[in-house]
């Protein structure tokens, strides 16, 4: 592999990593099937990744379609999606996408909480919002749309894949990680990638800004 596709995966693969947060979504998926049995939080962990995957690969290859029919320069849409980025990044370094996701969850659990079993929550919420949220759908277009060849585009894709299986393995694991980790260490990284996910985001700013006005 070239040092170029390298570099593109190793972008694609931090960004998608701080955007789907796995180890901060895996204390909600934890709570949301706490009441179900082990088979139950196995296929709820399989759904949610399946349904995400879904969701991002729809994206991912109709996203230039869907650019050139709304006439949006790919400029533009790289300037907006660093605007998008950096409002997570702030939500996370300041815990404020954390207690979205909390208040969602308890959302779910209230709602159903005298269902006799325990609900299916793979499309809603874990699926969507939580893995494939706005801002995943939104940089997997944005990867895809610029990729200049198909070897581009299968790094892309590939930097996709390996967080949705590293997002399965920690919902597999999700209560034993959760107890090792406690709730400061998991806000502790969640700040962190924060902050990555804003120096990632004000990149794309730039470079959109210098496309949109061929500046240097």
């Amino acid at each position: 592999m070239s040092p170029e596709l390298i570099s593109l995966f190793t972008a694609a693969f931090v960004t998608f990593f701080v955007l789907i947060d796995a180890p901060g979504v895996a204390p909600i998926f934890a709570t949301l099937t706490a009441k179900g049995s082990p088979a139950y939080r196995r296929k709820m962990a399989y759904k949610s990744v399946f349904v995400a995957t879904i969701i991002m690969l729809l994206f991912a290859f109709g996203g230039a379609w869907l650019l050139d029919a709304m006439h949006i320069s790919i400029d533009a849409f790289r300037a907006a999606g660093g605007v998008l980025l950096f409002l997570i990044a702030l939500d996370m370094v300041f815990e404020k996408r954390t207690e979205r996701r909390e208040q969602r969850a308890d959302e779910v659990l209230e709602e159903h909480r005298n269902d006799p079993e325990p609900e299916d929550v793979s499309v809603f919420p874990m699926g969507i919002p939580m893995i494939a949220g706005p801002g995943s759908i939104a940089t997997a277009m944005f990867y895809m749309t610029e990729a200049e060849s198909i070897a581009h585009q299968g790094v892309v894709l590939a930097a996709i894949g390996a967080n949705l299986l590293i997002t399965l393995i920690i919902f597999l694991l999700a209560t034993p990680i959760v107890r090792l980790m406690g709730a400061s260490v998991a806000g502790a990284l969640t700040r962190i990638l924060g902050v990555i996910l804003a120096a990632l985001s004000a990149q794309l700013i730039l470079d959109g800004i210098r496309g949109a006005f061929n500046i240097g």
